[in-house]
């Protein structure tokens, strides 16, 4: 049966495990004949009610949480005195007290910011949640928008509109209302679909009112000068006739004139060829191409992009010429490499391009686009070979296109145009050599250039046309702060021009071909 113990008993053994002196529950269980499962329990009993029993013999500053949570609530109507026997009896400091009383309050403050806290964090979490839902559900039917208007220009056999006053058929329109409707279905803007099927929002909407049937009651008028079928079939049998068979319509024509006869133009000999489909390419001659606009290339710096050429240089002997090689950098227009000699080859383009790179000091592995024409000395295999060894990027004109290659071009101009240049042939290669090379200094040192706001190649290839360009925008401003009636607007624009492009306009239709040359 069990034991039952009276409140004063559990109350004398509850306080000999309290400070200053406790003792533990094994002891206890020695001298009272109370198991210590009971004792546990009732220090439990006892600290849930709210009474400091730490049942250990730790530190004060080691107890328990609860048991100090437990001291505070006990102390919190005592008086000073109170407090003093309180803490004398559980071997306390009223400092004690009063430090974990502190730090219970602001527990108590610190739980409130955390709660706050974490209120505003779920309030921001939740708007970056919802705002995140709107943009992938708009990135989706962005998708979704984008994949139907893809499937809807291949289902499109051709274009319903192109010119004004265009008869489409009610076949035609049939299909085209057909697959707008299923594109808009789909999640496509109306006015997209429009766009792919090349008709307006207008006439979509005109064909649903009105039907697909051409309700017009005017019978359409045959010109004047349109050809009957029999004389289609007399040019087409013409055309296929053993004496012109070979023959072009170009050809066809004065033929006939000769012999005082006129069926039609050339122009209609090559339509009804074309529409019996008979007017294709012929022979072993290759299809007509297009050559495409060579690469573009853009510098934001020095020694990242160069052109050159070779130019002629006239000598005192009728038919023989000192050419000069050229070698220029796009973005400050300065001459990096030159030489003249009196013969065209690779081997010489080669030589002058390593003496180039000397020159700049260009370290190993430095990557520079050198653009040029077709010409032999420009793709022959020694020139090709050094630029690979170099790690020079060939860049090449188009065929008999010479603007693809214009700063080469303009510099030329500049250098046969100048006061300076000789009104008769040189007399020798090392006289053509003296002058190119007064020229060299005067352009790269002298020469204020109007391509790159009137500072000389050298100022910009060395960085110093920043400084230079910002000077200038300070006198303007300063002489328009004096005398601002003589300035009907802005003052001149001297911003530093950060880019120069090599072929720019060359992009397609996914985005741009230009290349960032670093």
């Amino acid at each position: 049966m069990q034991k039952c113990y009276s409140k004063e008993f559990k109350d004398s053994v509850i306080k000999r495990m309290m400070p200053p002196n406790p003792v533990s529950a094994p002891q206890l269980c020695k001298e009272t004949g109370v198991s210590d499962v009971t004792l546990y329990k009732w220090r439990k009993e006892y600290r849930n009610g709210g009474i400091a029993v730490p049942g250990d013999h730790s530190k004060s500053e080691n107890w328990t949480a609860e048991d100090k949570l437990a001291v505070v609530i006990e102390t919190a109507g005592l008086n000073s005195a109170q407090l003093s026997e309180y803490c004398r009896s559980k071997g306390l400091y009223p400092e004690q007290v009063q430090q974990w009383k502190t730090a219970a309050l602001s527990g108590y403050q610190r739980n409130a910011q955390v709660e706050k806290e974490k209120s505003r964090c779920r309030h921001e979490d939740k708007k970056q949640i919802k705002r995140l839902e709107s943009e992938l559900k708009r990135k989706e039917k962005a998708l979704a928008e984008a994949a139907a208007l893809l499937v809807l220009f291949k289902k499109v056999r051709g274009h319903l509109g192109n010119k004004r006053g265009r008869l489409i058929s009610s076949q035609d329109r049939q299909m085209a209302i057909k697959l707008i409707a299923e594109a808009v279905d789909q999640g496509v803007r109306q006015h997209l679909a429009c766009e792919v099927v090349s008709i307006s929002c207008r006439t979509l909407q005109h064909w649903r009112v009105t039907g697909t049937e051409d309700r017009r009651q005017t019978i359409r008028k045959t010109p004047a000068n349109k050809l009957s079928e029999q004389e289609r079939k007399h040019i087409l049998a013409v055309c296929n006739s053993e004496e012109f068979c070979n023959r072009t319509p170009k050809q066809i024509v004065p033929a006939l004139a000769d012999k005082a006869i006129y069926l039609a133009s050339e122009s209609s000999f090559y339509r009804i060829l074309r529409d019996a489909g008979q007017l294709h390419h012929r022979g072993r001659s290759a299809n007509p191409a297009t050559i495409k606009k060579p690469a573009a290339y853009i510098a934001d710096g020095a020694n990242q992009v160069w052109s050159w050429d070779i130019t002629y240089l006239a000598s005192t002997l009728k038919g023989v010429f000192f050419y000069l090689y050229l070698f220029m950098d796009i973005y400050s227009r300065k001459i990096v490499g030159w030489e003249v000699y009196e013969n065209e080859s690779s081997e010489q383009a080669a030589e002058v391009l390593r003496k180039a790179r000397l020159t700049e000091i260009l370290p190993a592995g430095h990557e520079v686009v050198l653009h040029s024409d077709n010409g032999s000395p420009m793709k022959g295999a020694t020139m090709l070979a050094t630029m690979q060894k170099l790690g020079v990027v060939p860049s090449f004109s188009r065929p008999s296109v010479s603007n693809d290659n214009p700063y080469s071009e303009a510099l030329f101009r500049t250098m046969k145009y100048a006061p300076t240049y000789p009104s008769k042939p040189f007399e020798n290669l090392d006289e053509a050599r003296q002058w190119v090379l007064r020229f060299v200094d005067w352009y790269n040192d002298c020469h204020r250039h109007s391509g790159i706001k009137y500072v000389t190649p050298a100022q910009r290839h060395n960085g110093e046309d920043i400084t230079i360009l910002e000077q200038r925008k300070r006198v303007y401003e300063k002489a328009k702060r004096k005398h601002p009636e003589r300035w009907s607007g802005k003052t001149r624009n001297w911003a530093h021009e950060p880019v120069v492009k090599l072929n720019p306009g060359n992009e397609q239709p996914t985005g741009s071909c230009e290349k960032k040359v670093a």
